[in-house]
Order: structure tokens, then C-alpha cells, then sequence
């Protein structure tokens, strides 16, 4: 398995197979789905976005919650890998601990760290100079590639390990405007990913370097990866397929929710982090389009959050979501939600990403055999 794609290097690190399981917040991507993404030669990534809402105490103390379960569950995910694949966190910037949550996923030995919803400007100072963890910025445009590219280069005379350029049709908080994901389909992204691609060789120029380029958003099928390498990306980050296995740490209604979800359910939210979501359209949302949902206790996790502003409370909507309460909680997920029908394993999960499937070899051998019966025939006629 694997033979098919390239392994990815990312300095000094290698992962088997090209692909990174995006990290999913909260308690979607904890220590069983990252690591058995590593086990199969991946790169699996725990979200810390409050991810110790299940530790005991979280209700006075989410911040020391938080980091004991991040040094839980990368040590975890670390022993499921087995010593195969890498195993990494994604950190929000937007998080009011995010300092404390990269500094605790360091010494808890995470291989890579990745980090969005913002520019983390300040990330290589939070990991220090002869830190062995790899960082990856998120980016949506060359615009925001070069800013981050051109602060790290100026700051610290670093540049970035990897990119990860998470495109329009993502899950989860997304760097485009309403209108921007209004007019999806008429998005030339395969242009933007080349432009990105471009500005990071750039910048690899100047550091003697090679940065590898991740590609994310609406990322399903070996297909579709196929044609990302195409475009000159070193692999892609896949998040939402990875909720439908038996691994994914969230409930089993969350992921029936996934199992459910209908390409019309899905819509464009307004978060209170300040940036535009994709989620499930579910009972939930309905109410927040009526109306904002008060917010009777503040958790502490963003750093612009006023509760008597936002539309609702995303740590209590997207807990409460993760532990099955479906009607009343938060789903993220990314554009293709609809086509995932049915439940699976990581391991079956990767090996399909990997291999082209048994039906697209059948429909391959099947047209040369149709060509061959075409010139057969004419044989026949022109003697």
C-alpha cells in the first residue's frame, strides 16, 4: 500500500503517504482517529480546540484542561501509530490560549504543528529556535502566503517547514468572503494553488530549501489527489471523509449526521469566531438564522469573543455536537458531505485514497477492450 503516491518529506520527517487527516475540532480529531491515520503511514492530526471538554474539572478550569489532554492525547496517538506515520495538532490562532497550546503540543513531541483561522505570525517564536516540531501555516491566497512567508523570513530568519492551502470547498472556518463562497463554482483555484506554489518556491530560493505544499478543501477521492499532484503540491489534507470511520472520536450520531447530510443541507454559517463556516444545516442552525441563542456561560477559548454579541456559544455548540446531541449542536463539514455514504476504517479509508478502486481499473480495462472491438470491426469493413 502506498506504492502509488510519493512519500512526503517534510524536512527531515517523512510520512509514507502523502496525506494529512485534517484536524477537526472539538473532540472530532483526538488521539484514536490521528493515530491510527499514522499507523497507516499518514500524518494524523489532533485538533486542540477544547480538547479536554471531557476531562474532569473542564467546567472551572478549561485552560488547564486543555493542555492536560493535549499531552494526553498526542502521547496516545504516538502509541496507536506504533512508529509509523507522524503525528500532529492543529492549533487555531484565533484560540485565547493558542501561545500555551503550541508550547504544550512541543513538549509533548508532536511531530508537526498546523495552524490557521489567522495568521500565526508569532508561531516559530512560541517553538523555539532548536525545536524538532515542523510548522505549517493555513493559507487561502499568494497573498497570504507571502505575508506570513515574508514576517517568519524577516522575524526569524526562518521560513515555513510546509504550507497548507486550504481551498473555497473546506470544512469548518474558511478565509473567503460570503460572496467569494457565494460564487464557488466560478472559482479558478487550480490558478490560486499555482500561485501559491509559486510564491513558496520563492521563498525556499532564499533558505536552500524545498517547502512542500499541502492542498485542502473538498479533497475525496484518489482522483481528485491525483489531480492536486498534478497541479505541483507535495499531498493533500483530507478532513471530512475521515468522520465517517469507526476510528473518528466523535459520537455515532455525529457521524450518522454525516452519513445523512444531503448536498442541500449543507450552508454557509456565520461563526463567532469572525469567519465565515460550512456546516450542516441541521435544527440548530434553523434556530441561529431566526435568531441569536444566549449564552448563559463564557469557556473561555476565543480571544475576540463577546458572549453578549456573538450569534451563539461555538464551544458549547460544537460539545454538545461531538457527544451526539445533533439537534442541538454544531456540525462542521466540508462541501462534499453529501456523497459520504457509508461507514468504513482508516485503514479501508486510506487504502481507497491510495489505489484507484477495483471499478475505475474495471472501467479503464473495459474502454480498451470497447477500443480494440472498434478497430476490429473496421478491419472487417475496409477487407
Amino acid at each position: 500500500m502506498g506504492e502509488k503516491l510519493k512519500a512526503l518529506r517534510i524536512g527531515d520527517m517523512i510520512a509514507k503517504i502523502p496525506i494529512i487527516q485534517g484536524g477537526m475540532g472539538v473532540g472530532i480529531s483526538r488521539s484514536r482517529l490521528a493515530g491510527a491515520v499514522a499507523a497507516e503511514g499518514g500524518i494524523g492530526v489532533i485538533s486542540t480546540a477544547q480538547i479536554g471538554y471531557d476531562e474532569e474539572g473542564f467546567e472551572k478550569d478549561q485552560a488547564g484542561c486543555n493542555l492536560r489532554a493535549i499531552r494526553k492525547h498526542i502521547k496516545k496517538a504516538k502509541e496507536i501509530a506504533g512508529g509509523n506515520g507522524l503525528v500532529g495538532a492543529n492549533i487555531m490562532v484565533a484560540l485565547k490560549h493558542y501561545k500555551e497550546h503550541v508550547m504544550e503540543a512541543v513538549a509533548a513531541g508532536a511531530d508537526v504543528i498546523i495552524s490557521g483561522a489567522g495568521l500565526p505570525v508569532k508561531l516559530p517564536e512560541y517553538i523555539g529556535k532548536a525545536c524538532r516540531t515542523k510548522i505549517a501555516p493555513i493559507v487561502s491566497s499568494r497573498r497570504a502566503a507571502d505575508i506570513i512567508l515574508k514576517m517568519w523570513a524577516r522575524r526569524y530568519d526562518r521560513t515555513a517547514d510546509f504550507v497548507v492551502i486550504e481551498g473555497p470547498k473546506a470544512g469548518g472556518h474558511l478565509g473567503f468572503s460570503n460572496e467569494e463562497l457565494a460564487d464557488i463554482e466560478n472559482i479558478d483555484y487550480d490558478r490560486e494553488i499555482k500561485d501559491i506554489i509559486e510564491c513558496t518556491r520563492e521563498y525556499g530560493k532564499r533558505y536552500n530549501t524545498h517547502i512542500p505544499v499541502i492542498v485542502a478543501g473538498g479533497i475525496f477521492d484518489h482522483d481528485d489527489i491525483i489531480h492536486a499532484l498534478e497541479l505541483g503540491v507535495d499531498g493533500v489534507q483530507i478532513a471530512s471523509r475521515f468522520v465517517a470511520t469507526k476510528e473518528c472520536d466523535a459520537s455515532d450520531e455525529y457521524k450518522q449526521a454525516y452519513l445523512d447530510a444531503k448536498d442541500e443541507d449543507v450552508k454557509i454559517i456565520k461563526s463567532p469566531v469572525g469567519m465565515p463556516g460550512r456546516a450542516i444545516r441541521n435544527e440548530f442552525i434553523k434556530r441561529v438564522e431566526k435568531e441569536n441563542q444566549p449564552v448563559d456561560k463564557c469557556y473561555n477559548c476565543m480571544k475576540k469573543c463577546n458572549p453578549k454579541e456573538v450569534p451563539y456559544c461555538i464551544t458549547k455548540a460544537l460539545v454538545d455536537a461531538v457527544n451526539g446531541d445533533i439537534n442541538n449542536g454544531l456540525i462542521f463539514c466540508g462541501a462534499n458531505v453529501g456523497r459520504i455514504n457509508k461507514m468504513t476504517t482508516v485503514h479501508e479509508l486510506m487504502r481507497e485514497l491510495v489505489e484507484p478502486s477495483e471499478e475505475r481499473v474495471y472501467s479503464q480495462d473495459s474502454k480498451i477492450h470497447d477500443i480494440q472491438n472498434v478497430y476490429e470491426s473496421m478491419d472487417k469493413m475496409i477487407s
